[in-house]
């Protein structure tokens, strides 16, 4: 065996306890989540099981009945919907998202100071502006 030969030998060596070392590095900090993660995904595996094993197979008529605000369905439920029901939807996601960003502001507002302050002033500002350009175009109009 060579000199260069040992010296490749080495620097394998020497990359392996590295690399040993990155990984136990890795598992000391991120074991307690890995573990989280599996005792997670084991307990939603079993629930679903023990659900599928223990639910009653044999349902009554009532129960696989179509329910429809207590009456039974009078219309294809394929038919078309107004885009009002769309438009409401995502208008409600928007400012939905608005409480979001207001938790985490509301809680760090001390260290956020003046500009923190005011940058949020803005948002709300350019939300409102938002919510009456669309009251005034009728958006949340149900005539």
């Amino acid at each position: 065996m060579t000199i260069s030969h040992l010296q490749v030998g080495k620097k394998k060596g020497i990359q392996i306890i590295v690399f040993i070392k990155m990984l136990s590095d890795f598992l000391k900090d991120y074991l307690s989540i890995i573990i989280f993660l599996f005792v997670a995904l084991g307990l939603s595996i079993g629930f679903i099981v023990l659900n599928f094993l223990f639910s009653p197979k044999k349902p009554d008529p009532e129960k696989l009945s179509a329910y429809e605000c207590g009456f039974e369905a009078f219309g294809d439920s394929r038919m078309e919907f107004d885009v009002r029901f769309y438009l409401v939807a995502m208008l409600f996601i928007i400012f939905d998202l608005e409480i979001a960003f207001l938790f985490p502001w509301a809680i760090s507002l001390g260290n956020l100071g003046a500009l923190g302050f005011w940058s949020m002033m803005i948002f709300l500002f350019i939300l409102t502006i938002g919510f009456i350009y669309e009251w005034k175009k009728g958006a949340l109009d149900w005539d």
